[in-house]
């Protein structure tokens, strides 16, 4: 038999019982669209924060108080204890480095901002004028913090896109006086619309000078020091050289920790990769449940159609030709199914993209393929029963049962 008459005896077979087909099709689809959907989820979870820690700047090496216990980075260890606190002078130490290209220092709080008889909570970020070309930001208006002294900052603040809606809106902000805390700020800059990044959104962020801010919180501490590297290559030697400047002024003792970004990176693709593959593995669970179900129906397939068989057969056709036409009919509804469940996986991709606009929920191709290719595999391999028996009829009595 030619393989035209292969797949218009197997498409003939299949639309002969079209409530059984759609079923073993729909069963096939849900297995490919789970595989799809849930990889999109996780491997859109591993671009996601790979952004977020990629929009942080480059060449970056973060300094946080205490130390910690474990080697490499431990996403828990970002909040450490604390034996000595990291300082306004411990930050501007590590200009020293050979390999230290920029340096910010971070105090962060929550306060209350006020302007013309409005009121509302913000964070507050203490830094420098390295801030904005470290953090890689932009502004909308105006400038950012003079650089000067960092233990004497000027009453300025640079105050995000929502809050400047919000509290002026159709008036000019520059120039103007608010009041945050119990300080009052001139506002000299506007930054452009960022989103969230890290759990701080830079749109509802005030920024001022780092000293006027630890007085604003009764402090003298840093939540954290963001270190520049000179280049990519720099950064192990920053990180070294930041370590032993905290070292030397902390009586000898290595009481914080520092981490790369390229080792925070490393890290969350690696757990984040695991998890895309652990649950792409769960979701082709479906796929072999899919493919038990294909041989169930083509037995009983198989058994409806035993006199259809007897009179092929009888008219010359070959076990061969027999095994052939139904796996014929099996690849045809598992690629069927597998096409399917394509395009809904996709549809629920993009549902999730419409959805969530900054979650980059997109289906690796990998993961594509190999659903495609396992619903197709798994649909021919559990054919292959049923197909044997068929073969193996003999004629006069499949015409003898009819």
């Amino acid at each position: 038999m030619r393989t035209r008459d292969l797949i218009g005896f197997a498409r003939r077979a299949a639309t002969g019982n079209p409530l059984r087909t759609c079923l073993l099709i729909l069963a096939m689809a849900i297995g490919v669209a789970a595989v799809v959907v849930l990889t999109a989820l996780g491997d859109g979870a591993r671009r996601y924060v790979i952004g977020e820690f990629s929009s942080l700047g480059t060449n970056l090496v973060i300094i946080l108080p205490g130390r910690s216990q474990t080697g490499g980075f431990n996403p828990g260890n970002a909040i450490t204890s604390t034996p000595r606190d990291l300082t306004i002078d411990d930050a501007q130490a590590l200009l020293r480095g050979s390999a230290v290209h920029r340096v910010v220092p971070l105090a962060v709080g929550t306060s209350e901002i006020s302007y013309g008889g409005k009121l509302r909570e913000v964070m507050v970020a203490g830094t420098n004028a390295a801030y904005l070309e470290v953090r890689r930001l932009a502004l909308a208006q105006g400038r950012f913090l003079a650089d000067g002294d960092w233990r004497r900052g000027a009453s300025e603040a640079v105050i995000g896109a929502t809050i400047r809606d919000e509290l002026f809106g159709v008036e000019p902000a520059l120039g103007q006086l608010v009041r945050v805390g119990d300080r009052r700020f001139r506002v000299v800059g506007v930054m452009a619309t960022s989103g969230q990044g890290l759990g701080m959104n830079t749109d509802e962020l005030v920024i001022v000078p780092v000293s006027l801010a630890q007085a604003m919180f009764n402090s003298n501490t840093l939540f954290r020091i963001m270190v520049e590297a000179g280049s990519r290559e720099a950064i192990e030697l920053a990180k070294a050289q930041a370590i032993d400047i905290i070292k030397l002024r902390h009586e000898g003792e290595e009481d914080v920790t520092a981490i790369t970004q390229d080792a925070v990176l490393a890290t969350f693709d690696k757990l984040l990769g695991t998890l895309t593959l652990a649950v792409a593995g769960i979701a082709a669970i479906s796929l072999a449940v899919a493919g038990i179900l294909v041989m169930n129906v083509m037995l009983v397939s198989v058994t409806q159609r035993t006199a259809e068989i007897g009179l092929l057969k009888a008219l010359g056709a070959t076990g061969a030709t027999i095994r052939n036409a139904f796996l014929t009919e099996a690849a045809m509804l598992s690629l069927a199914g597998a096409l399917l469940g394509y395009l809904l996986g996709q549809g629920g991709a993009a549902l999730i993209r419409q959805l969530y606009p900054t979650f980059p929920a997109y289906p690796p191709d990998w993961a594509v393929l190999a659903g495609l290719g396992t619903a197709l595999l798994t649909g021919v391999l559990f054919g292959v029963q049923p197909a044997r028996r068929a073969a193996r009829l003999d004629p006069v009595l499949s015409l003898a049962k009819h």
